[in-house]
């Protein structure tokens, strides 16, 4: 408390200071006029001129401190907006981005609806279930909309499963590549037909196919239409790897899926004309 309350002290002094010789100046300027200064006065003035000069150099530091210390502050402020309005720009950007991802998928799944025989029904995926025993997942649409078990599920790459189980608001799906899954399909070159197995992690097996039947690693695979289940001709996978083993009958063919399993979002049902007519029939009585 002491120092500052002294270098107050010094700072009034040196300002009463350079005061008092301001007024010499004005005093001795208005008292000679024009006439030449002598050497006193010539000393007088030239020790008041410093004085000025070091306060106006004074004065002028603390304030262009000052002056940057709140354009500093502006500077701070006008960064931390920018950088709010930025963060805002990229929630948008993303959302923008999604919404753009989602409507592509959509367009592409009404182009499949479009090419299927009617009814079908749109569903989208709202869980998965855990079970080690089945690889199945839950869509937003159940018996209330005419599902059934059995009923085909699709998506715009191709085959996904079978409707597995049903309540009114949703059903479980059987995916295709549970090891359960068993769907007639044939090889889109020549015809040749067998079974679709799913091996239970990412892939299928195609079974029942002879050792003499032309099948090579890219060629497609269909589904073949019998039995009443898949519509003919929707795509299930590409021939991953063929061995023909000496033993046995039939090759060896695994299958790489045409769907990824593991980023299914919408799908769509192909229905029963049976089971629409019955829903439409039960919503008349209610």
């Amino acid at each position: 408390m002491r120092k500052k309350n002294k270098k107050s002290r010094q700072i009034k002094i040196f300002f009463l200071f350079g005061s008092i010789l301001t007024f010499i100046l004005i005093l001795i300027a208005s008292t000679v006029g024009r006439q030449e200064l002598n050497g006193p006065q010539r000393l007088a003035l030239d020790l008041i001129g410093k004085g000025q000069y070091v306060m106006i150099r004074l004065t002028g530091g603390i304030t262009g401190i000052w002056t940057n210390y709140v354009g500093l502050l502006h500077v701070r402020d006008e960064n931390t907006r920018l950088r709010e309005e930025l963060d805002s720009f990229k929630a948008t950007n993303i959302k923008y981005r999604e919404a753009v991802a989602t409507n592509v998928r959509l367009s592409k799944l009404l182009q499949l609806k479009d090419s299927l025989p009617p009814p079908t029904l749109t569903a989208q995926i709202v869980g998965r279930d855990p079970s080690l025993w089945f690889r199945t997942i839950i869509i937003d649409r159940g018996s209330s909309e005419g599902v059934e078990k059995g009923m085909p599920v699709v998506t715009v790459e191709g085959v996904v499963g079978q409707i597995l189980d049903t309540s009114p608001n949703y059903s479980k799906v059987l995916l295709a590549n549970d090891p359960n899954s068993a769907i007639d399909v044939l090889v889109q070159k020549n015809r040749v037909q067998g079974i679709l197995k799913g091996n239970g992690s990412s892939g299928f097996n195609l079974l029942y196919v002879l050792k003499n039947a032309d099948v090579e690693k890219g060629d497609a695979i269909v589904t073949s239409g019998l039995g009443d289940i898949f519509p003919k001709g929707l795509p299930v996978g590409k021939v991953s790897e063929v061995t023909k083993s000496k033993r046995g009958m039939f090759q060896k063919i695994d299958i790489e899926p045409a769907v990824d399993f593991s980023q299914l979002e919408y799908l769509i049902i192909i229905m029963h004309e049976s089971s629409l007519a019955a829903q439409d029939l039960g919503q008349q009585h209610h």
